[in-house]
C-alpha cells in the first residue's frame, strides 16, 4: 500500500469557503477512482507549519493505482480547482506502508 500526503498553501485572498470546497472535491474522488483504500482531507490544526492550510491524504492499493490516479481526469480537475483557488505552494510525499 502507498500513502500520499500533500500539504497545500494558499494565498491570503483564498476564502474559507474555497478551502472547504477543495476538501469536498478531493474527498469526492474516492467515489470515482478505483484502487483507493482511503481518502482523508481537512484543515491544518497544527501551529507548526500553519501556513499550509489544507492537508490531503490518500492511500492506494499499489503503485499502479497511484499512477492511474495521477493521470485521471477527475483528479486533474480537482488539481486545477486547487490552483484556481489560489494555491501558492504544496509539499507532497509518498511512503510505502
Amino acid at each position: 500500500m502507498i500513502q500520499r500526503t500533500v500539504l497545500l498553501k494558499f494565498s491570503q485572498e483564498t476564502t474559507q469557503e474555497q478551502l472547504q470546497e477543495v476538501i469536498k472535491r478531493f474527498k469526492a474522488l474516492e467515489e470515482v477512482l478505483t484502487g483507493i483504500v482511503e481518502i482523508q482531507a481537512g484543515l491544518n490544526l497544527a501551529e507548526k507549519s500553519k501556513e499550509y492550510q489544507v492537508i490531503l491524504m490518500v492511500r492506494f492499493e499499489d503503485q499502479a493505482a497511484l499512477d492511474a490516479y495521477t493521470a485521471n481526469e477527475d483528479h486533474q480537475a480537482v488539481a486545477a480547482f486547487i490552483r484556481e483557488s489560489g494555491r501558492l505552494d504544496s509539499i507532497g510525499v509518498d511512503i510505502e506502508i
